[in-house]
């Protein structure tokens, strides 16, 4: 199993520090969200039925025009190698590590880039994957440049994959109104912008024989009917949504000015998170850990990247720990 952020539990045993008294900004999820719907009894009780509206809230939410619910976005990135012959998969480093561990898992060949890169090796792959924004640099790609490879990689029967699953604070860089055309396939994540990680749910954006193909091959039931149902409610909630989407692009410059005013500029971020590359950030995500603020650290190049506090407290306390830090760095 590959590392991620927010294993507080294990943080909290390895520093000797009670869970309730860390400040989690390892995971670039939402620290807040919004009232939750009933959930109706049916939801528990009954088998989940395709047809009770959360396509078409999601359709409406993401600008698509077809789609596929998934358990979490996680499911599609380890199935999709599955429905591809051996290729070879031009994949944006640094990136979330399981798109390159699930590909090289069906035996595709791999082959790491910079964005630099792509349009010189393109030629050479049948399918390229990023992040947009990427995780965890921050690193943005221009929708008509997307367009642009996904043209010549579709003219050869290959595939450009973009996970967009940091991207709904901002969704006019979205490739959701082009996820039909064939060769394109998007990835969302609903979890991070509505705060509910542990809801476990993702969706699929790509044309109808590719999403019908993948459907078949995770089998029926995939989110289960609680998750449908609070999921549905929050897709049609527009008033919700704009307000979390202004409190999130206003907390994500305030943590970019923040770390910028201790010495930190990111190098790159979004509304959710932001990265700085830093030489000292083994020491650095050291002393805060000590101190009970759990980040999540890079090693190449080395860096940290920073996800939002949930409150007033927390915007303090890591206010305070890097000022300690920088005057008296470890």
């Amino acid at each position: 199993m590959l590392e991620h952020g927010g294993r507080l539990r294990a943080a909290a045993r390895r520093h000797g520090i009670a869970l309730a008294d860390w400040l989690d900004l390892s995971t670039g999820v939402a620290p807040h969200g919004w009232a939750l719907p009933a959930i109706p009894a049916t939801a528990w009780s009954r088998l989940p039925e395709p047809d009770d509206g959360l396509d078409d809230a999601a359709r409406d939410y993401y600008g698509a025009p077809a789609l596929l619910p998934v358990a979490g976005s996680q499911a599609a990135i380890q199935a999709l190698p599955r429905l591809r012959g051996p290729s070879r998969v031009g994949i944006l480093s640094p990136a979330y590590a399981e798109h390159a561990a699930a590909w090289r898992r069906e035996g595709h060949q791999l082959l790491a880039l910079e964005a630099e890169q792509v349009d010189e090796r393109l030629a050479q792959l049948d399918v390229l994957l990023l992040i947009n924004p990427n995780n965890p640099s921050g690193q943005r790609f221009a929708s008509e440049q997307l367009l642009a490879w996904h043209a010549r990689l579709a003219a050869r029967g290959g595939w450009l994959l973009v996970d967009e699953a940091f991207i709904d604070c901002t969704p006019q860089h979205s490739l959701a109104a082009y996820s039909d055309l064939p060769g394109l396939i998007v990835l969302r994540s609903f979890g991070k912008f509505f705060g509910l990680a542990g809801i476990r749910l993702g969706f699929v954006l790509a044309e109808p024989a590719l999403l019908k193909r993948l459907d078949e091959l995770l089998g029926p039931w995939t989110v289960n009917g609680p998750a449908r149902a609070v999921a549905t409610a929050l897709l049609r909630d527009r008033q919700g949504q704009r307000a979390q989407r202004e409190r999130l692009l206003a907390d994500g410059r305030r943590l970019g000015e923040l770390l910028g005013a201790h010495g930190l500029p990111p190098s790159g971020g979004c509304a959710l998170f932001q990265c700085c590359v830093y030489p000292r950030a083994q020491q650095l995500h050291a002393f805060l850990a000590a101190h009970g603020i759990l980040t999540r650290l890079f090693d190449s190049p080395p860096s940290l990247r920073f996800g939002l506090p949930a409150d007033e407290p927390g915007w303090t306390r890591l206010e305070q720990a890097l000022g300690r830090f920088m005057e008296h760095p470890i």
